[in-house]
């Protein structure tokens, strides 16, 4: 069993690697699935409200609310795959909830891009409302994610791919996360205090 957590500052290549895990057959569970159902749960759209009511939940329920919200989740898919990738952990608090949860059996990957690519990334997906349509600037996303703990968060990862070449590459180095594990991406690795 191999829990392998996925962390990176919004554009950074994590919907990717997701991608490649779900087209591998390997089962995702997607944090910010959570807060988007709280969203249409309460009444407002994801695409705009997304932030807020990441923030509102973790003020209701503490720093690691969406975290226990996804464990079961996780643990579902267990019951019937060797591997679940969790993508989009947001906190040190949250790592240290999965690692609680799954000891040994869990790695965490960090993903980084430089701050040009994720912003060209960000316009091109079109998932989220930009600044000019009510919703947060790239900055303005950093910061939201640095304060929710992110930075420890990428601090604590196990190996950080550096998503800064081509979408094969990026995705060959996922292919072979999944197959091997972390230590067979070691060698595109960066150290994990890198600059944001």
């Amino acid at each position: 069993m191999t829990v392998i957590g996925i962390v990176g500052l919004p554009g950074s290549g994590k919907s990717e690697a997701a991608a490649v895990a779900r087209e591998a057959g390997v089962p995702v569970v997607t944090m910010g699935d959570v807060i988007r159902q709280a969203c249409r749960d309460r009444g407002f759209d994801p695409a705009t409200h997304h932030g807020e009511m990441a923030k509102t939940l973790r003020e209701e329920g503490g720093p690691d609310a969406i975290a226990r919200e996804s464990l079961p989740l996780v643990e579902d898919r267990l019951d019937d795959a060797d591997t679940v990738v969790v993508d989009g952990i947001r906190s040190d608090v949250e790592v240290e909830r999965f690692a609680e949860a799954f000891g040994d059996d869990f790695a965490l990957v960090e993903i980084h891009a430089p701050d040009e690519l994720r912003a060209e990334r960000l316009d091109l997906r079109g998932r989220d409302a930009s600044a000019e349509e009510g919703g947060e600037s790239i900055a303005e996303r950093d910061e939201r994610e640095l304060g929710f703990g992110m930075g420890a968060a990428m601090e604590m990862a196990d190996v950080t791919i550096v998503n800064d070449a081509s979408l094969d590459a990026f995705r060959s180095g996922i292919e072979r996360l999944l197959a091997d594990g972390p230590d067979a991406v070691a060698g595109d690795t960066v150290e994990s205090d890198t600059d944001e």
